[in-house]
């Protein structure tokens, strides 16, 4: 696919097997940007995305990688900037979300956490900022909007998306003189395979709270990402946007 406001275009959706990640992977795509899709473990999953791409006309790679791990993290930015010569957009959109009450909140349950949303959040944005298209490189990872209204059983989630969401600010200093844009998506409650047990138990409740009515779907966010990584955004950078459908 040639055409499309991300023609000629390369981008690396993390996370992008499944859920948020692999909406934005067929959004862009769609858009015509050339993709490689991030996985940690179901090449499956990524195969069945890298196909529905192809079906749409477009090219997808599929690069398995924990991100968690540093050294796997800078080879798979790696890789999809040497498959295509170049790389425009980076979306960090693997992440985990383990809720645990405080008692049962111990280092290694910390660890976990922070070397997946956070560490990973650092080491993807080192490796990519030398690689990216300056000026016009792009960064957008996920935050949450559970940053501004934690629940009980994710302090230690909430406070990892907080620091993707610092990060996110702070870089924004470092890449900026170089014409790099990086932000960050807070989404609410989106309907995916992880979401299953929310949205079944605690459903009719989120839809009461937005005002909007509904629960999100990874589309909702998908859009907001690829806004984000368009030249429309070329004057947004530092900032985290929510999107929640608007709850309180």
């Amino acid at each position: 696919m040639k055409t499309g406001r991300f023609a000629g275009k390369v981008a690396l959706i993390t996370g992008g097997s499944r859920g948020i990640g692999a909406e934005i992977a067929r959004r862009l795509a769609r858009e015509g940007a050339r993709v490689t899709v991030g996985y940690r473990g179901n090449r499956v999953a990524a195969e069945a995305v890298q196909a529905e791409i192809a079906a749409l006309g477009a090219e997808a790679r599929i690069a398995a990688a924990d991100v968690a791990d540093p050294v796997a993290a800078q080879a798979l930015v790696e890789s999809a900037h040497a498959a295509h010569g170049r790389l425009d957009i980076l979306v960090h959109a693997a992440g985990i979300a383990p809720y645990l009450p405080l008692e049962r909140c111990d280092a290694a349950h910390y660890r976990t956490v922070f070397d997946t949303n956070v560490l990973s959040t650092l080491t993807l944005t080192r490796a990519a900022a030398p690689l990216l298209t300056a000026p016009g490189g792009r960064v957008v990872h996920l935050s949450s909007r559970l940053v501004w209204a934690p629940i009980p059983g994710s302090a230690v989630y909430a406070a990892s998306k907080a620091a993707v969401t610092a990060l996110t600010l702070a870089l924004a200093k470092e890449l900026g003189p170089r014409g790099i844009t990086i932000n960050a998506v807070a989404p609410g409650v989106i309907e995916t395979d992880m979401t299953e047990a929310i949205v079944a138990e605690r459903g009719e409740a989120i839809r009461a709270m937005t005002p909007l009515g509904r629960i999100g779907k990874p589309e909702d966010v998908a859009g907001v990402v690829a806004f984000l990584a368009s030249e429309d955004a070329g004057w947004i950078t530092g900032r985290t946007i929510r999107a929640d459908g608007g709850m309180a």
